[in-house]
């Protein structure tokens, strides 16, 4: 029974037993859980993990999915039995803001097994695809949340893949829909090369100008300068979240084999990288701000080790915020303040005067609690929170929320070294000795103007970067490690001021004079530019004054991309979807706005002639030229049963013709929430569930590379267009909810079959090509 049960579920594991006699022997001496709670604790780490998804939030969308899941997908589970069991309803998080977080217990096998749960599955794999839904652990969801982010908050996500958290902070920042450019950004770095695609992935879907990936290591990551006013500051964050590498025994229920691998060993091995990555975040810290440090780990010596090794050498600097009442509904234990030290062979240690000398590299002096009971009181260590798997059904997880009050007291003094100019390594600029073992002797670059020979360095870095700066054009950093250090990124290249290309689509469009197309930006520096893409006036600003030392995997969203006909539609450039909701807002034409029956004839019919098309629209496009449109639906408050969401989309408006260019996914997205059944009994992606995860995220990586299928279809149908002219395009297909499926795979078939032919020039040199 129980075999079979799990065989079902982990689909490859049913040979794992699930005991571990020293992890027991561990966290019972430890105490970390309640007395009379030890059996309930076990039983639950022995139980797989429930589902879980997170609506995301900051698009005026996230109401409409709500609803459409709630009215729609749990309704129709509500009395559904499968062999006989009934199904059990997904339940929204009892601490997470506005219902926005859900989990279920319904396993793959079980979603397989009913066409009504296969449709809730689809909905659900489809619109995580779309970026609307995000698959997150609970536990993972809280640490953003604790940052207390606001949209103008400059935020540094230290050890950033595979970016569900990111992408939380990305949607906070954007928490009004009408400012299309924040004044704060996210820069999430990665110190894995590979995962940091994996990272532009999550943050893609979100289309934001606010966000920017970068490859360094956390523990060494270089200070960044801004420009103010025309002074070069270093750059403080005003939030950091440092969720670090850990021994991940907190997630024993989805990781399977932590049970057979797991050893103290781990998280001794671990402690000094936690303590210099965390030790970093806080030297780039501004005053008063805020860093939330968390680890799926349950050990101390990852956890409240680490915070007070912090506390301790920031004398005062730092201090642990109370959260108690924050995310009420959360079950939570407070952290600990006693704790033994257990090698893997199980011998314990109380304190470091016991550690024999020959143990002294693998034990260090700042895994040990704080012996000093005065010193200790004022820590507040019991201000972390400790998340336990049978409290609330999740996984293991512990948080510390830290608020820095001062300058860190090493970077009070003057510094040591810095005499010569920083070496240039691929990575980083070499500033901070090692902090693995405690010592003070860690030294930030220093602030501007504290001393001579600082401004010295700063005048000679300066000469180096000021020309490639003249011109607009930020490169990766000049130096061979960097070819070893993953792949060669294209540089980013802004639009000179006085850019030919710039001006036909300005009056094109009739873009408003406040546009700022200062953060325009290519990735090609010689030849013709195929794509334009846009970030903010802040990280433009991170962007051109840091290009020496930063190593920049991706930032900006497309707004525009070329047509491969060029300019005898009136225009070079087509509007680009996902970038729409930014530039909207300054578009002052070629606006038509459609009803709700327009939209669901443009998302279902692949190029449908104007005379399916309500008579407003009719007329409206009557004395348009040709070329690239946007087309706005606004919700009529009047008729609460139609879409309550406003829908841009892109589309291109033929001699005959009107048709929207909505990625595929996209498409299937509006659709149902405008309840336009789009179930499809048999998936071709039906296939992939085979597949390794491996083999899945190399595709992910690979469609990555390709053309988008915006790009694709738009090539496809301007060349239908000139080849055989419109009138004979195939009638349009009507919209059958079995057909809409069936032929908007069949234009992302065609689109790929087009691609073939689009010439070496014509090539995407997207933002998030990978080289492999």
């Amino acid at each position: 029974g129980g075999g079979a049960f799990l065989q079902g579920w982990a689909g490859g594991y049913p040979e794992i037993v699930k005991e571990n006699e020293l992890f027991e022997r561990y966290y019972r001496e430890l105490g970390i859980v309640p007395a009379g709670e030890w059996d309930a604790f076990m039983a639950a780490l022995r139980e797989p993990l429930p589902a879980t998804l997170r609506i995301t939030g900051y698009r005026s969308h996230a109401k409409e999915i709500l609803h459409c899941l709630k009215e729609k997908y749990f309704r129709e589970l509500q009395d559904l039995e499968v062999d006989g069991q009934k199904v059990e309803m997904p339940q929204s998080l009892s601490w997470y803001p506005e219902e926005l977080a859900w989990h279920t217990n319904l396993s793959r096998k079980i979603l397989r097994k009913s066409p009504l749960l296969e449709k809730f599955h689809q909905f659900l794999v489809s619109e995580t695809e779309c970026g609307n839904i995000s698959r997150q652990e609970a536990v993972s969801m809280i640490p953003p949340l604790l940052l207390n982010v606001s949209p103008h908050h400059k935020i540094l996500d230290m050890c950033a893949a595979p970016g569900s958290k990111t992408a939380q902070l990305i949607e906070m920042l954007h928490a009004d829909m009408n400012v299309p450019f924040p004044s704060g950004f996210v820069i999430a770095n990665d110190v894995d090369n590979k995962r940091c695609y994996l990272l532009v992935h999550q943050a893609k879907r979100l289309n934001s100008p606010c966000i920017m990936v970068v490859n360094h290591d956390a523990s060494s990551i270089p200070n960044l300068q801004i420009d103010v006013d025309g002074r070069k500051e270093i750059l403080f964050y005003d939030r950091i979240l440092c969720d670090v590498p850990c021994s991940g025994d907190g997630t024993m229920r989805k990781n399977i084999d932590v049970w057979k691998k797991w050893t103290t060993q781990n998280s001794l091995q671990l402690h000094g990288l936690q303590l210099r990555i965390a030790t970093r975040g806080v030297e780039q810290l501004a005053e008063g701000g805020r860093m939330v440090y968390s680890t799926c780990s349950l050990n101390p010596i990852e956890n409240e080790a680490v915070i007070a090794s912090l506390l301790e050498k920031s004398q005062g600097a730092l201090e642990l915020a109370d959260v108690s009442s924050e995310l009420p509904g959360l079950k939570r234990m407070p952290g600990i303040t006693k704790w033994k030290v257990m090698l893997k062979d199980g011998q314990w240690f109380e304190e470091w005067k016991d550690v024999p000398s020959n143990r002294q590299t693998q034990i260090r002096p700042t895994m040990f609690p704080v012996k000093d009971e005065e010193k200790l009181k004022t820590m507040n260590l019991e201000r972390c929170l400790r998340i336990l798997p049978h409290h609330q059904n999740t996984g293991g997880f512990f948080v510390a929320v830290l608020i820095k009050k001062s300058a860190m007291p090493w970077n009070k003094r003057q510094p040591k070294v810095h005499q010569k100019l920083p070496q240039r390594t691929g990575d980083t600029e070499v500033t901070a000795a090692n902090s693995g073992n405690g010592s003070d002797c860690i030294f930030e670059e220093p602030t501007l103007g504290e001393n001579e020979e600082s401004k010295k360095m700063q005048e000679l870095q300066t000469l180096d970067t000021e020309q490639s700066k003249k011109e607009g054009v930020c490169g990766p950093p000049p130096s061979k490690k960097m070819k070893l250090f993953g792949f060669k990124e294209d540089p980013f290249v802004f639009l000179p001021e006085d850019d030919p290309l710039f001006l036909p689509i300005q009056k094109f469009y009739a873009l408003d004079p406040s546009f700022p197309k200062m953060n325009l930006l290519t990735r090609t520096q010689e030849g013709k530019k195929r794509q334009l893409y846009m970030v903010s006036k802040e990280l433009r600003n991170v962007l051109l004054n840091n290009s020496e030392k930063m190593k920049v995997i991706n930032t900006g969203i497309k707004v525009w991309s070329r047509n491969s006909d060029g300019e005898q539609f009136g225009c070079a450039f087509r509007l680009a979807q996902e970038g729409i909701y930014t530039l909207y807002p300054f578009i002052h034409a070629r606006i038509i706005n459609v009803c709700i029956e327009d939209v669901k004839i443009l998302l279902t019919q692949e190029n449908p002639f104007l005379s399916k098309f309500s008579s407003e629209t009719q007329k409206k496009v009557k004395d348009m030229a040709m070329g690239s449109i946007v087309l706005k639906y606004d919700p009529d408050p009047e008729k609460p049963h139609d879409l309550q969401c406003p829908i841009v989309l892109c589309g291109w408006q033929g001699k005959t013709s009107l048709r929207a260019f909505v990625p595929k996914n996209e498409r299937l997205h509006y659709l149902r929430m405008m309840g336009v059944e789009v179930f499809k009994a048999k998936r071709k992606e039906e296939e992939l569930e085979n597949k390794t995860e491996e083999e899945v995220q190399h595709r992910l990586v690979q469609t990555e590379e390709r053309m988008d299928v915006e790009d694709k279809e738009h090539d496809l149908v301007t060349k239908m267009e000139a080849e055989i002219g419109e009138e004979s395009s195939q009638s349009p297909v009507e919209s059958s909810a079995m057909e809409i499926e069936n032929k908007i795979e069949d234009l992302d078939q065609s689109s790929k079959n087009a691609n073939a032919h689009v010439s070496q020039e014509g090539k995407d040199t997207d933002a998030s090509n990978v080289k492999d």
